[in-house]
């Protein structure tokens, strides 16, 4: 369910003399600083905190920088409980007031670790970093770009950005290899210098579960429906139309198919207007932002990704876990597939080639738990969060 901002909870950043700062007495964490940018349930989000709820928290502890304008802090609870913090801070759109607040904050609790998360536009709060003489500041690509594609400015802010996001980055990290290449340079990946730290899940939680699947099928009214689903954020990423249209052409063929969309965002009065122009409106549920989507992945039977790039996409990862056919674009990075039940979908291809090829997987397709295969990948977040305290531990001498 959403959420929003709990302002007598969250801290508002505002300079004071008794400021908390850093302390790495024996017994104290020491705690690091994450800029997240615009709190929302994103894949960003998601990966952070599922890394945050393994790490060793007795060594390390976050404070998760938020921007002022974020739209959804559900988890915010859940984050105190396990010892972090959440400060707000004025949003990048306002560059001189976010640069002050963080500049004086970084100033202030002397953080021994400062991690961007912000892609390319983390050249701004680790520029504060520097100047307020943060010995380690850290970059994480979590995405890519490409011309033509359908977001001009956005693609043409990133490939000027992504030089200068390295600039007062004294590490370099990111979600895949593609996602590294992209902001880092395939020699700084080639050569060991780019941290992979995968967006890895909790593989158990994702499992598939027959009890779960006929409880929320049973809940959303789609007993004997041939459900699809997709899970993003309503933007010109994620190629919400096409995904429709390729849903007409399943519906077309299948008049017992329902698609089911989770997520938010600008878009999503678009894509609403054009299931209703296509008269599949009562074919189409939007489920707005989801907090326990590992449930809804059980309702569905098939999963399509039509993305026009991803740093990696997890969703297809979880999808997968839960045993469901997948498709998706090749825009989509390779390290994403665990298992045979993904294939990769040309964009150039017809809404009705990916139609045939979604029924096509489905068709004679035995649902079970493929969670060994995202371990065996190296998803599991467990794993993966051991190696990331470890890191930390290095890196800051303790």
């Amino acid at each position: 369910m959403k959420g929003t901002f709990d302002n007598d909870k969250a801290i508002r950043y505002n300079r004071t003399p008794n400021a908390e700062r850093h302390n790495s007495t024996q017994n104290t964490p020491v705690r690091i600083a994450h800029i997240i940018g615009k709190m929302r349930n994103g894949g960003v989000e998601s990966a952070v905190l599922s890394y945050y709820k393994h790490i060793d928290r007795g060594k390390i502890q976050y404070d998760f920088i938020i921007d002022s304008d974020s739209s959804n802090l559900a988890l915010q609870d859940e984050i105190e409980s396990l010892g972090g913090k959440i400060i707000i801070v004025p949003p990048y759109q306002e560059p001189l007031a976010y640069h002050k607040a963080l500049h004086e904050l970084f100033r202030e609790k002397r953080y021994p670790l400062v991690y961007s998360h912000l892609n390319t536009l983390s050249v701004f709060p680790l520029f504060a970093a520097w100047r307020a003489g943060i010995p380690i500041r850290a970059a994480h690509s979590h995405t890519t770009g490409a011309w033509g594609k359908g977001e001009f400015f956005r693609t043409s802010m990133k490939h000027i950005l992504r030089k200068f996001s390295r600039t007062f980055a004294t590490h370099w990290c990111a979600c895949s290899k593609l996602a590294g290449e992209f902001q880092f340079g395939k020699k700084a990946v080639a050569s060991g210098r780019v941290m992979i730290w995968p967006n890895a899940i909790e593989t158990e939680r994702y499992a598939y579960n027959e009890s779960v699947r006929n409880e929320m099928r049973e809940s959303l009214g789609l007993a004997g429906k041939f459900v699809v689903g997709h899970a993003g954020r309503f933007m010109p990423q994620k190629n919400h139309e096409f995904l429709v249209d390729i849903f007409a052409e399943i519906h077309r063929m299948r008049e017992d198919s329902v698609l089911l969309l989770a997520g938010d965002g600008a878009l999503m009065d678009v894509v609403r207007e054009k299931v209703m122009r296509m008269g599949l409106n009562d074919s189409v549920i939007f489920l707005g932002s989801v907090n326990d989507m590992e449930r809804y992945y059980q309702a569905m039977d098939v999963f399509i990704l039509p993305s026009l790039y991803e740093g990696l996409g997890i969703v297809n990862v979880e999808a997968q876990t839960a045993g469901l056919p997948v498709l998706c674009s090749d825009e989509i990075p390779i390290e994403a597939k665990i298992c045979e039940n993904m294939r990769f979908m040309s964009l150039k291809s017809s809404a009705g080639e990916w139609a045939q090829e979604v029924l096509k997987m489905y068709d004679g397709h035995i649902r079970r738990d493929m969670s060994i295969y995202a371990r065996e990948a190296g998803f599991d977040v467990r794993t993966q969060a051991a190696k990331l305290s470890e890191w930390y531990c290095q890196l800051l001498g303790i």
